[in-house]
Parts: C-alpha cells; sequence; structure tokens
C-alpha cells in the first residue's frame, strides 16, 4: 500500500489547483436576501479564520451570534460558494451559518509543514469537530453534499450529541474502503472512472496540470442540466488554487479504495466506520432527478436512519450540487429537519 501523500514542498504545486416531494417555501424564504453576484470576491463578506485541529479553517458566517447554529459543508471540485443563496436564507430564519472551506480548499491552511496531507473520511470529519471545539459550538444542524456529506453523516453517526438534525444529499455516504476495493460492476467502474484515474501517477499529474478544465468537465458530468455560466465557475475554482489541493484529493481517492494507507491515529474511528453505524439524528436525506454523479438510490440507505427520517425528491433538472442549483428547497429541509 502506498503511504499517505507527504506535504508538498515545491512551488509548482501551490500554483497547481487540483486536483471532484418538497415542503412549499414560506413567505420567509420567498423574501430573503438577494444572492451574493458571480462577480463579487467571496459572494459571503469578509471571511474568517480560526485554529482548529490540525488546520488554521477559512469560513464564512452569517446570520445572529446567538441563532442555533448550521453547519455547511462542501465537496469535490465544490467549495463554499455552493451555499451561496443558501446561507442568506438561514440567516433570515435567525441561523448563525457557519460554511467552512474544508481542509486543501480556500483559504484553510495546516498549521504544521510536517503534518501529513491526509484526505481520509476520518481525518475530514475530526476537523469539522475540531472547528466547532474552536468555535464554542456544542452542537448545530449539518447541510451537505459530496464530500460534505460523508463528513456530516460520519458526525451523526459518531458524535449525535454534536449534532441536532442532518440533510444530506445522496444519503448515507460513509465509506469502508475493503469493501470499495472490490471490482465492480462495468457501469459502476465506468462511473467512477475519475476515481481509477486518480489512482495513477498520470492521473494525479494530469490533475494537477489543468484542475480548471478538469473540474469544470466534472461539474458538466455530475449536473448535466444545470447551466451554469462562467463567471460562477470560476468564483469557486479559485478555492483549488490551495498549496494542499491536489495532494488532499489524490490520497482522499486512492484511500477510498484502499491503495493509500491511512494515519494510525484514525484507526480505532475508521473500525467503527467500516461497520456501517446508523444514524439515529433527525434526518433528510435529498436527491435530484437529474444527478449524474455515483450515488446510492435512496431505497438502499433509508434502513441506515433510525430516528425521525425523510427523503426528498427534486425534479427539474437538478443535478449533484443540489443545494446551489436547488437552494430554496436544501434551505427548507435545513429548517425542517430538526422539526420532524
Amino acid at each position: 500500500m502506498n503511504p499517505i501523500i507527504p506535504p508538498p514542498r515545491r512551488s509548482f504545486l501551490g500554483n497547481a489547483a487540483l486536483g471532484l416531494a418538497l415542503a412549499p417555501m414560506g413567505s420567509l424564504l420567498a423574501s430573503s436576501a438577494r444572492a451574493a453576484s458571480p462577480s463579487d470576491a467571496t459572494g459571503f463578506g469578509p471571511l474568517k479564520q480560526i485554529d482548529a485541529g490540525d488546520l488554521r479553517v477559512e469560513y464564512a458566517e452569517a446570520g445572529p451570534a446567538n441563532g442555533p447554529v448550521a453547519i455547511l459543508l462542501h465537496g469535490w471540485p465544490y467549495d463554499i460558494h455552493a451555499f451561496a443563496d443558501v446561507a442568506p436564507r438561514l440567516a433570515a430564519a435567525g441561523y448563525r451559518v457557519i460554511v467552512p472551506y474544508l481542509r486543501g480548499y480556500g483559504g484553510t491552511r495546516f498549521l504544521s509543514a510536517s503534518t501529513a496531507r491526509n484526505g481520509q473520511q476520518g481525518a475530514v470529519a475530526q476537523d469539522i469537530i475540531a472547528l466547532m471545539d474552536a468555535l464554542g459550538v456544542r452542537q448545530a444542524v449539518l447541510g451537505a453534499f459530496d464530500w460534505g456529506a460523508r463528513t456530516a453523516c460520519i458526525m451523526a453517526a459518531i458524535w449525535p450529541e454534536r449534532v441536532s438534525g442532518l440533510v444530506s444529499v445522496s444519503g448515507y455516504l460513509i465509506g469502508n474502503p475493503q469493501a470499495n476495493a472490490k471490482p465492480q460492476a462495468p457501469a459502476a467502474e465506468y462511473a467512477w472512472w475519475y476515481q481509477s484515474y486518480l489512482a495513477t501517477d498520470r492521473g494525479r499529474d494530469g490533475y494537477a496540470a489543468n484542475p480548471a478544465a478538469f473540474n469544470r468537465f466534472i461539474w458538466q458530468q455530475a449536473s448535466p442540466q444545470w447551466q451554469f455560466d462562467d463567471a460562477t465557475y470560476q468564483r469557486s475554482a479559485q478555492a483549488f488554487d490551495n498549496p494542499d489541493h491536489v495532494a488532499i484529493v489524490v490520497h482522499n481517492y486512492r484511500w477510498r479504495i484502499a491503495l493509500a494507507q491511512g494515519e494510525s491515529r484514525f484507526d480505532a474511528l475508521e473500525a467503527r466506520l467500516a461497520s456501517a453505524p446508523r444514524i439515529a439524528v433527525p434526518s433528510i436525506t435529498m436527491e435530484g432527478d437529474a444527478n449524474g454523479a455515483p450515488h446510492p438510490a435512496p431505497a438502499a440507505y433509508a434502513a441506515k436512519f433510525s430516528g425521525p427520517y425523510q427523503h426528498r425528491n427534486l425534479e427539474g433538472g437538478i443535478g449533484h450540487n443540489l443545494p446551489q442549483e436547488a437552494p430554496a428547497a436544501f434551505a427548507q429541509a435545513v429548517i425542517d429537519v430538526t422539526r420532524l
């Protein structure tokens, strides 16, 4: 097995953006704040930073400081702007909204050059627990997709006392590298083409050499009916200009299929996750009708949610980046989930 990819030491890596049935809306959401224009630097106003665990986390914050906390978690190859239209809706509803850049994205940085650039699921989940601790947040409702949804599911399963509710696009996403290492049917292998690509040195080098085109292609595949413009994409693409981005993404996808080792300090956590623990906190899962990314059928994961639970299907050509493509529906689910 390959070791964890070490911290990048050469400047070219720093320049390589790497690397991938609804409740009706109330009048509050209908009159919510206007989303920032794509030309704005962040869409959120001044960003904040805080030291938390291994990282100095960069994050956006909106809403009243004393409101119930909602933490919104992005995935690959996306960034905090997936929630640019969600955050103002939740802020208008009274939530303190926190939207962090995950490790390897945006202005989030490792505090030590010697820390392994590790993308395994347990490390990313522990990052968000550390962020909550640093911010003095005892409990939050989590809204997430892609890597963020996996992180949120882990938090809800392992630290349920920290999670008041969970909104997860594509459902239960906790992984098991040993199970994932087994070959799948041809159609499934084809759907995960980028994972196989990144497992090779050619893929790592190709991703690092041309991240902008690579990640835009993933956006188009994952959301084939979403007509995003160049300004919208470029606003998010800035987040990939992070010195650790390539290493984190490559390690994440190699670790998932047992081609790269994780860190021993996460072994006990990963052993618990390998058992596919059930989630008992109030949960809403969501799926768009035009999700072009690999995703399980809702029936395959419904039994993993043992507490109050709903699944919501969205129609209208909604793809993988559901919060950005259907922000009103996503925000409503975050509001609704703790009331189940």
